[in-house]
């Protein structure tokens, strides 16, 4: 991946609806070059996918509950059930397994303190918990989906500082692809 990847993959995460020509005009790029190299970032995993981010108090969604989860069993049994049973709940809109105090985090996105109350009576019916520690967000300050992409990579930052040695030949950096297309 090198800079104009890095170009593309900021704009996109910014505003995907970006047509091709002007995603490439940005970054240099012809429409082509630009597409492949869109495509390319897909089928290696890079871009995941591209979705509409919808505002929750709009819909009727104003509370956010932070959950802690603790558990005493750590089995893979016990695992994979709970991520089953817990992935199934579309309230639910993010899981993590930490490290430290807690053994999981999950971000819950309901209408009210009702909607999060069901939530939680259907939680600890459905699987065994130590303990559930749930923390409501009293204002969203800031959320995002753009992750913080650097314009460049460590290798590239590396391979940068080795050319401006006096004296010394770093590798030579690959040729971009500025197709006229």
């Amino acid at each position: 991946m090198d800079t104009i990847d890095r170009k593309i993959l900021e704009l996109l995460q910014r505003d995907a609806t970006l047509s091709i020509a002007e995603i490439g005009a940005q970054v240099g790029l012809s429409q082509t070059p630009c597409w492949k190299r869109i495509q390319r970032l897909e089928a290696q995993g890079v871009i995941e996918r591209r979705v509409a981010l919808l505002n929750p108090e709009k819909l009727g969604l104003g509370l956010t509950v932070f959950v802690s989860i603790e558990t005493g069993d750590h089995s893979h049994d016990w695992l994979k059930r709970f991520a089953d049973t817990v992935s199934a709940m579309p309230e639910v809109v993010e899981i993590y397994r930490m490290a430290g105090d807690v053994d999981y985090m999950l971000r819950v996105v309901v209408a009210d303190m009702q909607a999060y109350d069901a939530l939680y009576k259907r939680l600890i019916a459905a699987i065994p918990l130590k303990k559930v520690t749930s923390r409501f967000a009293m204002e969203r300050v800031k959320a995002t989906t753009v992750l913080p992409i650097a314009t460049a990579s460590p290798s590239d930052r590396s391979r940068a500082v080795a050319a401006s040695q006096p004296g010394e030949a770093g590798p030579e950096p690959p040729a971009a692809d500025h197709g006229s297309s």
